[in-house]
């Protein structure tokens, strides 16, 4: 039977109800922290599980994570001796590419050195300077004549009959008639064989007042013809 409303409960039943709410507060407290570490628990062991699918050394034993780490080394060992024979093969090879480099240039230096000095064979693009002299009338001096203009218009290399033309080659004129080239004697028709630029020569040789001019003034004929390919064997003593 419910109490009259406004009348008075007993000190004894007070304290018997405020108990039974203190305990139902403990209770609910208890079971809310329970609540707190079951989700702390939770998220732990997710956590956990996370970082055990990450790695899969975190729960090998002692003696398993020695021998694993042991293994480990050894492989890092190998691997660091595999990259310094990697590396000393590397620095060998450039060394051998640079003094492959080296020899290769030394040789083509040595090359134009010897087609310039005469001392090679040369082949390039240029001209054949064909000289016809029916009638004998042409001294040293016209066939150095045409071997200047050649030299100022850009000749790389020049043969002159059967003789290499060097820096020290001369004409003069025989005894007999004809010219002589660095001691030899030529023969008609006097041919020049020259390696340059093919257009540049040719124009040279037909400038008003220019060598053919002047051989044909002299009674003799010049013929120009550009090629791709002038081949020159005549050699030079070294």
């Amino acid at each position: 039977m419910s109490e009259p409303e406004g009348q008075d409960v007993a000190p004894e039943e007070r304290d018997v109800g405020e108990a039974r709410r203190g305990t139902g507060r403990r209770l609910a407290g208890r079971l809310l922290i329970g609540v707190l570490c079951a989700v702390l628990g939770f998220a732990v062991t997710a956590e956990v599980r996370s970082n055990d699918r990450s790695t899969k050394f975190a729960t090998a034993r002692q003696d398993e994570l020695v021998g694993i780490l042991g293994d480990l080394s050894q492989r890092s060992e190998r691997l660091r001796g595999d990259i310094r024979d990697l590396e000393n093969t590397k620095a060998g090879l450039e060394r051998d590419t640079q003094g492959q480099t080296a020899v290769e240039d030394a040789r083509k230096r040595a090359a134009t050195y010897g087609m310039l000095a005469g001392t090679l064979p040369a082949a390039g693009p240029g001209i054949r300077l064909t000289i016809d002299d029916p009638r004998g009338r042409l001294r040293a001096e016209d066939l150095l004549d045409a071997l200047e203009e050649l030299r100022d218009a850009g000749a790389e290399v020049i043969q002159v009959g059967d003789v290499r033309v060097g820096v020290s080659t001369y004409f003069a004129d025989a005894a007999s008639g004809g010219v002589v080239a660095d001691g030899q004697i030529l023969s008609r028709p006097y041919v020049f064989l020259v390696i340059g630029d093919p257009h540049t020569l040719a124009t040279a040789l037909n400038i008003p007042g220019g060598v053919l001019q002047t051989l044909r003034n002299d009674g003799a004929r010049g013929n120009v013809t550009q090629e791709q390919r002038i081949v020159i064997r005549a050699v030079r003593s070294p």
